[in-house]
């Protein structure tokens, strides 16, 4: 028996005779052809979205952006490689009408129409509530850090530069150290040279001046690091003990109907502490709601970002951080805070009266503290204080209590979380390779950012209804 065979290269062959007979009925390619031409362009702020009268015509930008978004929608994301699709790949000659832009043309579309190509991911959300495919009650917020443009070498921070200056003095002396043997001593063919140190004390000198100057160039912006090639990146913690990378915080905010993503944000910050209330409001925008409950996990405890959520007629279901008790204190939970008095009860039974208000790192908090703390039974586990045990509580902290309360009534609620805003962080880095950027710099990268999550979104919602009824939800 012999195998399959092809046929012969010099054979005749009859081909379809038009592009479009190439195209299935349920290609992707013929929804995002049907959804960049519904879009208004020009009222998005899309650059020659009207041509000039004169001069040399330019590629229309629904060209290019179809372009960008087929190349999102199945992992080809550099200029170069979009370049090669639109000669090579049919399903590109057909969304282009076989146009073959050049690599930088490419680049400089999506360089020059970041904030327009950020709304076409705000329009897509808008044709996804038209299919009713966002339930509009739970929204889950979490971050996710994607590595920049930017290796660990390009990164210093004020501890790396201070070491590295050590370094280098060191080695300068060690050198110069060698040199004035070398000059009384006859010389050794193992060792290095007169000349060969005088190049490496003249090299490490001039390290040593980058050095400085980045550490001059950090304290005149107050910046605690400085990346050289994306100098909007960051060294941060990648947390679960994987160490550090040189990312960017990418926020996004998920539905929990079918897990689509109905907010994106990136920021430079290392942790969520700040980013709850934008998110969540953001998501709220989105889905067209008076109210919403939204879930996030503990990096996101923060007393101001959870009362701008509740101003919003937002209800935010966040766990509380767990506070270390290693010395033995008892814990800020062991109190009970009675607002019919305006006191808390320690754990012994006596009362903690309101002192003073006061301003505490940047918060507005009121102390409470202790009167006879000295002739407890309980004193030497309560506080070391000599003016005895002393109880911070931030203003609004009642919103925090009617929350905690919340999550322990609901805590199925809670525990959803994981299973709907991990989900698309884990399709994104790992189906569609999309865990690092490409470009450089916050506003590059944020455009890139509304990409991906464009992509994953129109991905989620071929699977949930087709191609053919995404196309019959676009306005016609």
């Amino acid at each position: 028996m012999g195998f399959v065979k092809g046929v012969h290269r010099d054979q005749t062959v009859m081909f379809p005779g038009s592009l479009d007979e190439y195209i299935a009925y349920d290609n992707p390619v013929r929804f995002i052809d049907a959804f960049v031409d519904g879009l208004d362009l020009e009222a998005l702020g899309f650059k020659r979205a009207v041509p000039m009268e004169r001069g040399r015509p330019p590629y229309h930008p629904g060209d290019l952006l179809k372009l960008y978004v087929y190349g999102y929608l199945n992992r080809i994301r550099t200029s170069r490689k979009l370049e090669r699709e639109a000669q090579r790949n049919v399903e590109v000659m057909w969304l282009l009408g076989k146009l073959a832009p050049d690599f930088k043309t490419i680049a400089d579309f999506r360089r020059d129409n970041g904030k327009p190509i950020r709304e076409v991911f705000r329009e897509f959300t808008v044709v996804c509530r038209r299919l009713e495919l966002f339930g509009g009650q739970l929204v889950a917020i979490d971050g996710s850090k994607f590595k920049a443009a930017n290796s660990r070498q390009r990164n210093y921070t004020e501890r790396k530069l201070k070491g590295l200056n050590q370094r280098v003095e060191e080695k300068i002396k060690r050198y110069l150290e060698e040199l004035d043997e070398a000059d009384q001593e006859e010389q050794d063919n193992e060792k290095p040279t007169v000349e060969e140190l005088q190049e490496k004390i003249e090299w490490l000198r001039k390290r040593k001046e980058v050095y400085e100057d980045l550490q001059e160039r950090m304290e005149q912006t107050g910046e605690s690091q400085v990346s050289l090639t994306d100098p909007d990146a960051r060294s941060m913690k990648l947390g679960g003990n994987r160490g550090t990378e040189v990312a960017y915080n990418v926020q996004i905010g998920v539905d929990a109907k079918h897990k689509l993503i109905v907010g994106c944000e990136v920021s430079n910050e290392g942790n969520d502490k700040k980013q709850l209330s934008s998110m969540a409001i953001r998501a709220k925008e989105a889905l067209d709601v008076q109210s919403l409950d939204v879930v996030a996990d503990r990096g996101y405890y923060s007393t101001q970002e959870i009362m701008n959520c509740v101003e919003e007629d937002i209800r935010p279901y966040v766990g509380k951080p767990n506070h270390s008790n290693s010395r033995g204190i008892f814990a800020l939970e062991e109190f009970r805070y009675d607002g019919e008095n305006d006191c808390y009860w320690c754990p012994a039974g006596k009362a903690l009266p309101f002192k003073y208000q006061t301003t505490y790192r940047g918060q507005a908090v009121r102390d409470y503290i202790a009167q006879d703390c000295g002739r407890c039974a309980l004193s030497s586990r309560c506080t070391r204080r000599k003016t005895g045990r002393r109880i911070r509580r931030l203003l609004g902290a009642e919103l925090l209590e009617d929350m905690e309360r919340r999550v322990h009534a609901e805590p199925d609620k809670v525990k959803q979380r994981k299973s709907i805003v991990e989900h698309p962080f884990g399709t994104i880095k790992r189906s569609m390779d999309q865990g690092y950027f490409l470009t450089r710099g916050l506003a590059s990268v944020r455009t890139e950012a509304n990409l991906t999550m464009l992509a994953y979104n129109i991905k989620r919602a071929i699977n949930l209804i087709g191609v053919q009824g995404l196309i019959e939800a676009l306005p016609s």
